[in-house]
């Protein structure tokens, strides 16, 4: 007996999951791809499988930021030449290629062509004013240097090869290119322009402290021995380029901080009990 009313209780079961089928058959679709239909209820496991939930969360952030931000007349008709130009729509049948293309309506086109100019009133206007304090934190990080480089795991042919420097009995370049057992030694040990930030640290903390055309003892640094050479110290300034690259870096740091402290992802759960009052809504 209870082996027969499991299976009524299974036959009721395949009954309710295919009525759940016919009436999902019914529903809104959103998107097709092939013979795949895709409601709306079935893009967000989609869109988490395919790790966009969270480009998505970020771009509905920033849509909230910028809401209240406003554009004259005049920054709305160049900001739309300008993406219409980029995006090569030169009449009404490209653009409604255009619009077909990315599922979109004219209103929508209209919120993006003005997005990036919103995007960047928000950076000025949240950001514009503290810019000069950043900078002066983060400058000796964005300075730039040139140097030379000499790295091998002997400590003894080390001291060995900065003696013969130091001494002149031959050039850097010679020995970077003789004995380095890095990339460097193709260039005669010679590397950048780069930013302070972008060599090791321990390497950083002594060209910082150097003078150009001073020589540095070996150091180690895990298994290298290395011998180290500033050529060129250039400062960092606060031009245009550098102020727009900050604006971006406190808007990127803006923007994660949002997405880890007011986004929370409920991916929707679809239990059996689910579906049978689902179905009976339907009904």
């Amino acid at each position: 007996m209870i082996k027969i009313k499991s299976e009524i209780k299974w036959e009721g079961r395949k009954d309710t999951m295919s009525l759940v089928n016919r009436k999902r058959e019914n529903m809104n679709i959103v998107l097709k791809i092939g013979d795949q239909a895709l409601s709306s209820e079935e893009l967000y496991p989609l869109l988490a499988q395919y790790r966009l939930l969270p480009q998505l969360a970020k771009e509905i952030i920033i849509d909230q930021a910028i809401a209240s931000i406003t554009c004259t007349p005049e920054e709305t008709q160049l900001a739309q030449q300008q993406f219409y130009q980029k995006q090569q729509i030169t009449d009404e049948t490209q653009l409604k290629v255009w619009l077909d293309h990315h599922g979109m309506t004219p209103e929508q086109l209209a919120n993006l062509t003005v997005r990036d100019l919103k995007i960047e009133k928000f950076k000025q206007l949240t950001w514009g004013d503290k810019l000069d304090p950043y900078f002066v934190k983060c400058k000796g990080q964005l300075d730039r240097v040139v140097y030379s480089l000499i790295r091998t795991k002997d400590p003894g042919v080390a001291q060995e090869l900065y003696f013969r420097i130091q001494e002149g009995e031959n050039t850097f370049s010679e020995l970077a290119r003789q004995y380095s057992q890095g990339a460097e030694a193709q260039t005669g040990g010679l590397l950048g322009p780069v930013e302070l930030n972008t060599p090791h640290p321990k390497i950083a903390q002594i060209l910082a402290a150097s003078r150009p055309g001073q020589l540095s003892p070996p150091t180690q640094i895990g298994e290298w021995w290395i011998i180290l050479r500033l050529e060129k110290y250039m400062s960092a300034q606060l031009d245009e380029n550098t102020r727009q690259r900050l604006l971006n870096e406190l808007f990127q740091g803006w923007l994660l901080a949002q997405l880890q402290q007011n986004v929370e992802f409920s991916p929707p759960s679809f239990s059996p009990e689910k579906e049978e009052s689902y179905t009976d809504k339907l009904n």
